[in-house]
């Protein structure tokens, strides 16, 4: 079967488990994606390159929030390109089950991370839907940042040293762990057994550098787009595992009964939303202070809740505690 329609497949898949909620208002915008690698055509792990070694202070720190948080129609002037327009432009996934992903059913893209977004364009207009989202992959992130072609990223997007360099981070609003996703009765049980294997990544995302450079013999990196290109490679035999932060894998495993997610966790991931860097840094301070609203008020609790409750064991975790800087 194509790759493509095996997708879609999933795709809808991934509706039937979610049920028939839907996702209403905002204008959304699809990405074409890059190839997917023909069988075999994995990259070398020696080209991948190592994990930042660099040391950029408090790694999680952000700018602290506007106090008080502005009302709609009272925004600073840092924000005011976004005002005038009249909508709020956010890189988001839409293949990621439940976090950020397109109802094949309305077409809507809907998830844990579009909920984020929205809270912060309601705060910014009094309106969930003054929003546009734009279906970006994760090496266009920073790219479409730098551009001015989306306003802000709320995409599954850990905070590193390498990419404080190039964007400014939000206080940390969810933590990820990384681990290794595998199909069942493979005889795989941890990451420690992916020596020489093919494990399958997003290209642009910290997975790849961080399975490329361990053990030895080393793991054979393959990179990929978009995570359902990950998921149809493994059921294809493509792929020995695929390996990404738990609440991506979560949702793959939602989605095939016949994988799981072995092993401990490789290392966390906090995610960030990040926006362009600027010298008055108000958009910056004043996300976190929806970051700040949305943590106190419940509403993280509820979309965690909705959306991701049922695939993550255990008991609804507290809100990540955010860390400030002057």
């Amino acid at each position: 079967m194509n790759r493509r329609l095996l997708a879609a497949g999933l795709g809808l898949a991934a509706a039937l488990v979610a049920g028939c909620s839907t996702s209403s208002g905002g204008t959304t915008i699809p990405t074409v994606s890059a190839a997917v690698p023909k069988p075999g055509a994995a990259q070398d792990a020696a080209a991948v390159p190592p994990p930042g070694q660099q040391n950029c202070g408090n790694l999680l720190a952000s700018k602290s929030p506007l106090s008080p948080l502005p009302k709609p129609g009272a925004m600073p002037a840092g924000m005011a390109k976004i005002v005038a327009r009249g909508k709020l432009i956010v890189g988001v996934d839409q293949n990621t089950f439940n976090v950020g992903f397109r109802d094949p059913f309305t077409g809507e893209i809907q998830g844990f991370d579009i909920d984020m977004a929205k809270a912060i364009a309601q705060a910014i207009f009094g309106d969930p839907n003054a929003i546009q989202l734009r279906a970006v992959t994760s090496d266009q992130r920073i790219p479409f940042l730098k551009s001015g072609d989306v306003d802000i990223v709320v995409r599954t997007m850990s905070i590193t040293c390498d990419r404080k360099n190039d964007v400014d981070f939000s206080a940390v609003y969810y933590q990820a762990t990384q681990r290794v996703l595998v199909k069942k009765n493979s005889g795989i049980t941890g990451a420690e057994q992916l020596g020489g294997k093919r494990v399958c990544a997003n290209k642009g995302s910290t997975s790849l550098s961080k399975i490329a450079n361990q053990w030895d013999p080393k793991p054979v990196p393959v990179q990929v787009s978009d995570w359902t290109d990950c998921l149809v490679m493994l059921q294809q035999n493509e792929v020995d595992a695929v390996s990404t932060d738990d609440v991506i894998l979560a949702g793959m495993a939602a989605q095939d009964r016949y994988t799981e997610m072995v092993g401990p966790s490789l290392g966390a991931e906090p995610y960030g939303m990040a926006v362009a860097k600027t010298p008055d840094k108000d958009f910056l301070r004043f996300v976190n202070g929806v970051i700040e609203q949305v943590r106190g008020s419940g509403r993280w609790t509820s979309s965690y809740q909705k959306w991701l409750g049922g695939l993550i064991p255990g008991a609804t975790p507290v809100p990540p505690v955010p860390q400030y800087e002057s």
